[in-house]
């Protein structure tokens, strides 16, 4: 799988060092070949089935509408020590090396944000 980052101004990897102990929100976008569709969510399904056990506390996976080739999973998790501490694992890598490398991945972390006369943080 091929990592492209969300946002190059801040990437992934800094934001795994984050010391923040407040619940933060995984938004991860895949692009997927059609042809690799049924496998991809096989496999994420496994990987989320990981996850709930390691800090996760609940996921959605959504699928681009039209045919796109686009999936993007958000998920809220415990902090991102969890995150990390998960993803860094001999078990959680072999589980990601699974996935071919035509496919790719962007994770970012992101934190609920509170906009006056619409939405609470």
């Amino acid at each position: 799988m091929k990592f492209v980052e969300m946002d190059p101004s801040t990437t992934f990897r800094q934001q795994l060092a984050s010391a923040d102990s407040h619940p933060v929100v995984l938004i991860n976008r895949f692009s997927v070949p059609p042809e690799f569709e049924p496998d991809f969510l096989e496999l994420w399904q496994e990987d989320a089935a990981f996850m709930l056990d390691h800090g996760c506390l609940g996921a959605q996976m959504h699928k681009g509408t039209e045919g796109s080739t686009s999936f993007v999973n958000i998920a809220l998790w415990e902090n991102a020590q969890a995150i990390a501490k998960a993803f860094a694992s001999e078990e959680f890598q072999s589980l990601i090396a699974r996935y071919p490398d035509t496919c790719t991945i962007s994770p970012h972390l992101f934190t609920r944000i509170a906009v006056p006369g619409v939405c609470v943080a």
